[in-house]
């Protein structure tokens, strides 16, 4: 029998006008884009006159979440630092082949439009687009409320870049020989927090909320001034990975030729204490440690030998960094990463 009360869309848990009265917040929050932009079902954003910067301008595009640090600062109830998480993990990405940044777009999901909490992560994505030099041109806020709880919500990024296609930055030109640089991460990042939360009890994630929600670092100013004013580009930064889920084993080798290998020491660069918690609360073997955390480091850098020093002293002027290894000749087949064994 059909219900006789009236039906509409408000009853069903969305509200139009809250989600209008947050696009009036954005607008605010990025005045820039409201004015250069009509509005429109669909964004735009001006090449041409980038493009004429480039011989061969090519478009590089990349998509990431923040996965479930989320649930941690959802129920901290801490959501400042999650949407710089969202562009870092972007960003990072597209700098790893040598591209800049250039536009992003944010997806929202959530329960309820709660204006005062939509607003606070949106302040994050502002600040990880500044850190970023990148421009936030559209996005997108759906309000499901059968799909999750009102205090619930998820996270995804959209970036483009711009890189020439002779300045790409794969790998390929990577040789025995060539010295790794390691780049200071700022904590966990955005990587490992089912196993964080497996370890933790939800009073040791208060107890460590600071670090456990530290943001993911951004790199992308360091890496551009590393390596926009090279000329002779692939004979000095031979490639770039950005550390993140899968780590040493797969994410920072994945630039490693065939036939070579990453030789990487331990010892040679500070290890954050938040690690150290969790590898010994949750006795966790040092294996599984540097195959889901970047444990310390974010970004790598493989650079000639001849280039170390020039190299080391541009990107110390943005970050910490540690000269973490060397390229050598694989001894196993499929070996990506070999560790320096303790003296």
């Amino acid at each position: 029998m059909r219900s006789s009360k009236r039906v509409s869309y408000k009853s069903c848990g969305v509200s139009i006008a809250g989600g209008e009265k947050f696009v009036t917040t954005i607008k605010r929050l990025f005045p820039k884009k409201a004015k250069e932009t009509v509005s429109a079902f669909s964004s735009l954003f001006p090449l041409a006159k980038l493009s004429k910067h480039y011989q061969e301008p090519l478009l590089v595009a990349s998509t990431d979440g923040v996965g479930t640090k989320l649930l941690i600062a959802q129920s901290l109830n801490i959501h400042h630092t999650v949407g710089i998480d969202l562009v870092a993990m972007n960003t990072n990405d597209i700098i790893s082949i040598g591209a800049r940044p250039l536009f992003f777009l944010d997806y929202i999901a959530c329960g309820k439009v709660h204006h005062r909490l939509l607003t606070t992560l949106m302040q994050g994505i502002k600040r990880g687009l500044e850190f970023s030099e990148c421009q936030l041109i559209g996005g997108e806020t759906a309000e499901m409320p059968d799909m999750y709880t009102p205090s619930e919500y998820d996270l995804a990024g959209f970036c483009t870049g711009i890189v020439d296609k002779k300045r790409i930055i794969d790998g390929r030109k990577i040789s025995r020989g060539d010295i790794v640089i390691g780049l200071a991460s700022s904590g966990i990042h955005s990587n490992g927090y089912s196993l964080v939360r497996k370890v933790f009890t939800p009073l040791e994630i208060k107890k460590y909320s600071r670090q456990i929600l530290e943001p993911t670092r951004i790199y992308v100013k360091p890496i551009l001034n590393l390596i926009e004013k090279i000329k002779d580009l692939h004979t000095v930064v031979k490639g770039i990975a950005h550390v993140t889920g899968g780590a040493y084993y797969t994410k920072a080798t994945k630039i490693i030729p065939h036939r070579y290998s990453m030789s990487l020491d331990k010892r040679a660069w500070p290890v954050p204490e938040i690690f150290t918690r969790i590898q010994k609360k949750g006795r966790v073997s040092e294996k599984e440690m540097y195959s889901v955390f970047n444990m310390g480091i974010g970004m790598i850098v493989v650079v000639h030998k001849d280039h170390l020093e020039r190299c080391v002293k541009k990107l110390r002027n943005y970050c910490k960094c540690y000269v973490i290894g060397e390229i050598v000749k694989s001894k196993k087949a499929g070996e990506k990463v070999v560790w320096a064994k303790k003296s």
